[in-house]
């Protein structure tokens, strides 16, 4: 048979640039489809219509909240010149949440859990309304501010256990992991976004209006969870006549008995108490180790907000069996190294960075703790599990204040470096005492 000439360096061209198309699409094609599983899997839950309403709602109430927590503390100096009354105004949600998150938590079990919810966005509307027309009116004095700081956290006593408690009711209990990251992640990203909104709303369209807008954010939230589906916990009609402190009671007993729930729960009141109350010293902080002022603070308070933001992202594609329990205890050590990290260096260019992954270790040591009691947890006792769990809110100010001795006597970087050298031991001491985490 003959052969052209050329025919074979041809077919030897149209091979080779055959092959440099197959190897150029071997290179461009994984790329959007690895892009695509990713998304798929980190933001599997939102497949969910009824969770989608939740989480929707979730910014519009995070929203509110970071922008009522700066606007507030920002006329209660601008009404005391005080930063003892500042204190005292921010600290006011806390021992409402301490003391009354545990029959919160009993009532996420015994009534529909979408009113609970309704309840308290409602009362949210209601506190930032009533906020707003004392400033329009001019009435507005430091003792209200304190009430509307108590009746908050009275609110969220109530709103978050049940909040917590119906996620693996709306996604089941296999996507629960993922669902409680993205609540997280919608929580970090109003935390990075919502006060750089009040703080420019507050110069420039006013303080009544800002008080009003954080209202309009609880209404939209309101509206949104109205779609959720109306089911109360199980046996709530049979335990109706039953006393509220006998559930809560037997919550208290459950979670003795249940250990991984237990450990868990020991592990984030601890490391909470640890890891938080830093933030609230972050303005001594950053005088005494920068030497700057308030911009410096509300910079490293986002990129920490920025950190648990991508930090959620990521475990949000975490399923089970891929060592959930570790990440956890890595990301609580991760909290640790980054405070003994800010206080090792006097670069505030460095410190940027260190509080990126502070954010990271926290997102992982709230959003995984939380996930994993509520897939640890019997149905009938979820929401008491998440009223224990929602102490850590009320711990958080609570535990400034022996930070803040430490610091009187030693000195912030050296009580900062401590609380993190501790935190670092927790998550060891867990790791090598227990394999019930570990397993998880």
């Amino acid at each position: 048979m003959a052969t052209h000439p050329g025919g074979s360096k041809t077919a030897a061209r149209n091979t080779g640039e055959q092959a440099t198309t197959v190897a150029r699409g071997a290179l461009r094609l994984p790329v959007p489809a690895v892009a695509t599983s990713w998304a798929r899997r980190t933001f599997s839950s939102l497949q969910h219509r009824n969770f989608r309403y939740l989480w929707l709602g979730m910014l519009a109430l995070m929203g509110g909240m970071n922008m009522q927590i700066v606007a507030r503390a920002q006329l209660a100096w601008d009404l005391s010149g005080s930063a003892i009354s500042v204190a005292v105004v921010g600290a006011g949600m806390a021992p409402p949440i301490l003391v009354l998150s545990n029959i919160g938590g009993a009532l996420a079990d015994r009534v529909i859990r979408k009113r609970i919810i309704q309840a308290g966005q409602l009362a949210s509307m209601v506190i930032a309304l009533s906020v707003g027309f004392l400033v329009v009116m001019e009435e507005i004095a430091l003792w209200h501010l304190v009430a509307a700081s108590v009746l908050q956290g009275v609110s969220w006593a109530f709103l978050m256990p049940s909040r917590q408690s119906i996620i693996p009711e709306l996604v089941g209990k296999e996507s629960t992991s993922n669902a409680v990251a993205l609540n997280a992640s919608a929580m970090s990203l109003m935390t990075l976004v919502a006060p750089g909104i009040a703080g420019v709303m507050y110069a420039r369209v006013g303080v009544g209006a800002t008080f009003f807008t954080i209202a309009g954010l609880s209404l939209l939230a309101l509206v949104l969870t109205e779609r959720l589906p109306s089911s109360a916990g199980r046996g709530s009609s049979q335990r109706a006549k039953q006393a509220i402190w006998r559930e809560m009671k037997e919550g208290i007993q459950y979670t003795l008995r249940n250990r991984t729930v237990l450990v868990l729960l020991v592990l984030a009141l601890s490391t909470t108490v640890l890891a938080q109350p830093f933030r609230s010293l972050m303005p001594v902080f950053v005088h005494d180790v920068y030497g700057r002022g308030p911009e410096a603070v509300g910079l490293l308070l986002s990129m920490i907000g920025l950190g648990a933001l991508l930090g959620t992202l990521a475990i949000a594609g975490l399923r089970k069996g891929e060592s959930r329990g570790a990440v956890l205890l890595a990301t609580t050590a991760l909290s640790g190294i980054a405070l003994v990290l800010a206080t090792t260096t006097a670069i505030y260019g460095v410190a940027v960075l260190v509080m990126v992954l502070l954010g990271i270790g926290d997102s992982g040591r709230r959003s995984l703790n939380s996930a994993l009691m509520l897939e640890e947890a019997d149905e009938s006792f979820r929401g008491r599990v998440m009223g224990l769990y929602m102490m850590n809110f009320g711990l958080i100010p609570l535990g400034a204040i022996p930070l803040a001795a430490i610091s009187e006597v030693v000195g912030i970087r050296y009580a900062v470096a401590g609380a993190g050298a501790l935190l670092i031991f927790a998550a060891i001491a867990t790791t090598f005492t227990t394999s019930r985490v570990r397993r998880l």
